[in-house]
């Protein structure tokens, strides 16, 4: 049975080898959500311009041709004075949370986080899972930041991003809050509104 077990984790391991790769460089910036886009190993949020978030307050995809590489991550931008601005800077346009999903992270879990779906909260650039996800983290948010931050310094940052979404996915934190439940919890404040 445990040779079974192992066996089934070396072949999960293998089908997973390449984002775990990408989500995971040698690097400060370790974890980072980012895939793999040939031939780039590691390319953040999909290559959406993290610039645009901050100089255009909105999203939008980055090209190729217009590339950066910051900590072994490479960034792409829609135009060549966002790259040159981003080279300027590249720590004050870096996501939170290495562009996981914030909310995410208030459960120590870095999963998900789509580029399209994001706050400004005090300069500072947070990506979600969704508008679920951001409905949610928006319940409470000083309280969310703060729990987000603390699980990010505290357990995810440097780390694998694998091996700890496994380990919080089967060990909780005490305030771990199901999908549902938090969709139940949007749908309560709604109608109070």
């Amino acid at each position: 049975m445990l040779g079974g077990v192992a066996l089934a984790g070396a072949l999960l391991g293998l089908v997973g080898c390449g984002a775990m790769s990408a989500q995971n460089p040698g690097s400060g910036l370790k974890p980072v959500n980012a895939v793999e886009i040939p031939p780039d190993a590691r390319v953040m949020l999909k290559g959406a311009d993290v610039v645009a978030y901050f100089s255009d307050g909105r999203f939008e995809q980055g090209q190729a041709r217009f590339k950066s590489v910051y900590e072994g991550v490479t960034f792409h931008f829609a135009s060549a004075g966002r790259k040159t601005r981003f080279d300027q800077s590249p720590a004050a346009f870096q996501p939170q949370f290495g562009g996981y999903c914030a909310d995410g992270l208030v459960y120590a879990i870095p999963w998900g986080g789509d580029a399209d779906t994001w706050k400004m909260i005090d300069g500072k650039l947070y990506i979600f899972g969704g508008q679920a996800s951001k409905d949610a983290f928006e319940l409470d948010e000083a309280r969310n930041v703060a729990l987000a931050q603390k699980y990010w310094a505290d357990e995810v940052k440097g780390g694998n991003s694998f091996v700890q979404r496994a380990r919080r996915l089967v060990f909780r934190v005490p305030h771990y809050k199901t999908g549902e439940e938090l969709a139940n919890a949007v749908a309560a404040a709604k109608a109070r509104q």
